[in-house]
């Protein structure tokens, strides 16, 4: 889907504002025939009316309400974000002004290239020529009077003000797109899209039992999985790329914006394949946990301290030699083909227990839970399907509880 012209979202946002096309002309400094042309190209970009004429002016339609919501959300991004790159406090007017001179087109190739970070990957992956890609970035470069790309030893890479901007651009987009799919869902149509975050546990159980109810319902609304550290998911999220992470929680009180939810008590437990020496053992102590090699959670994860605290706990020092791996795919081949152990949950080798495939031993210090749950910006506003597959996770989740 592609961005509407800025200055059509400021005209459309103007008649919304104002209920009237004349009066929007003149807060724009427009003829009232380029505000009527552009409500009509918003009017085409959504394929749906957005306004109606009555005795007291213009007033939006229902699907009209849906966009004036989402575009004054867009543009409010787009504002921050020019904000943050530029080198001064900038005026109303200075802001508007920089929405004259700055295309969508613009903004969309400064994502791929913050994204891709290379001009040829990024210009292949949007369709057009290196030239086009590199004349658009310093043309927008050059309009808001900031180093956007630098080169380094690496090639032309960009700055933090252009992930700032790509960032709040990012987000600009995902609104309009959002606005589409609302509009569809109240014509009865089925549109739009979702992407998941996924840690270890979500994507094991958690996410494929929602997912299953979730697509019954909404069969064309499509549905990403995004897998990786946790930093990387938490960047993504506050781009926009993702829409919201499932897994275990974290501290958050560095990360602005960010907002957790709790939705389970996620219990631990000692995973070892089904024909093990200890698997058979109802408790487990120092020697045990000492005779054997360890798969280990990622140094940064929350399950990497009660991994640390399994140990300390009995009074031993944690293994110095172990195999780092967040992976399920990779622990399970470790664990089915030696005698490796993991601190783990039921719930994440739900599918290998059923099968008979590992087995979970009780944790040595009884009842040791971790928080599950979602995460999500702030300012984040789903739409109805994606409401939907909230509340399909959150039922889901209670029945792990």
């Amino acid at each position: 889907m592609t961005f509407p012209n800025l200055r059509h979202l400021q005209a459309f946002n103007e008649v919304v504002a104002t209920g009237s096309i004349s009066a929007a002309a003149v807060k724009m400094h427009l003829t009232q025939s380029a505000v009527t042309q552009a409500i009509a190209a918003i009017e085409r970009h959504f394929g749906a009316s957005l306004f109606t004429r009555t005795s007291s002016g213009m007033q939006p339609t229902a699907a009209g309400a849906i966009c004036a919501d989402r575009i004054a959300r867009a543009l409010a991004q787009l504002r921050d974000g020019m904000q943050e790159v530029a080198k001064a406090e900038l005026t109303a007017a200075e802001r508007e002004q920089l929405f004259r001179r700055v295309s969508g087109a613009q903004l969309a190739s400064l994502t791929k290239l913050v994204e891709f970070r290379n001009f040829t990957h990024a210009a292949r992956a949007s369709g057009v020529s290196q030239p086009t890609m590199h004349r658009a970035a310093r043309t927008l470069e050059q309009t808001l009077g900031a180093t956007l790309f630098e080169k380094t030893s690496y090639g032309v890479v960009p700055t933090r003000e252009a992930e700032k901007l790509a960032r709040r651009a990012h987000r600009a987009f995902v609104e309009i797109s959002q606005a589409q799919a609302d509009i569809d869902a109240l014509r009865g149509r089925e549109s739009g899209s979702t992407v998941i975050g996924a840690m270890p546990l979500a994507r094991s159980f958690l996410i494929p039992s929602a997912l299953i109810q979730f697509t019954r319902e909404h069969a064309e609304h499509a549905v990403s999985i995004m897998e990786g550290t946790y930093e990387h998911l938490l960047a993504a999220l506050q781009s926009g790329q993702a829409d919201f992470l499932i897994g275990a929680l974290r501290d958050l009180r560095v990360s602005a914006g960010i907002v957790q939810e709790h939705l389970f008590n996620d219990p631990l437990s000692i995973v070892v394949r089904a024909e093990h020496p200890l698997a058979r053992r109802r408790r487990l102590t120092a020697s045990d946990l000492t005779s054997y090699p360890w798969i280990a959670p990622r140094a940064t994860s929350p399950l990497r301290a009660h991994f640390d605290a399994l140990f300390n706990d009995l009074g031993v020092e944690p293994p110095h030699s172990f195999i780092e791996c967040n992976s399920l795919g990779a622990a399970r081949a470790f664990l089915m083909e030696g005698d490796h152990m993991m601190l783990s949950s039921t719930n994440q080798v739900h599918y290998e227990l059923q099968a008979g495939m590992l087995v979970c031993l009780p944790h040595p210090a009884g009842k040791v839970i971790r928080s599950i749950g979602l995460t999500v910006r702030d300012d984040w506003r789903p739409t109805q399907a994606q409401a939907r597959l909230l509340t399909i996770v959150r039922e889901t989740a209670q029945q792990l509880g």
